[in-house]
């Protein structure tokens, strides 16, 4: 899994930041060469490790965009699923 200081962009671009993966494949991680975002359009927050000591997480913010919130405001977390 990407570190922190790596982010999410380390499964679209080869890192430059170590660990660097050996193996990693010239077209990335994903289909995109982009990493997605969220479904409002912002950037998606990665912490590694994840806030209940998951390996990573993964967090939307919801429509807000700011932490905490209500209904589409409500944080959505990889940590969830």
């Amino acid at each position: 899994y990407p570190t922190q200081e790596q982010g999410l962009e380390a499964l679209v671009q080869k890192p430059t930041l170590d660990p660097v993966p050996q193996a990693y494949p010239g077209e990335g991680y994903l289909e995109s060469s982009a990493v997605p975002r969220d479904p409002w359009s912002r950037e998606f927050i990665y912490l590694a490790p994840g806030r209940k000591g998951e390996l990573y997480e993964v967090i939307s913010y919801g429509s807000d965009g700011e932490p905490e919130g209500q209904e589409d405001a409500a944080d959505i977390s990889s940590s969830a699923l």
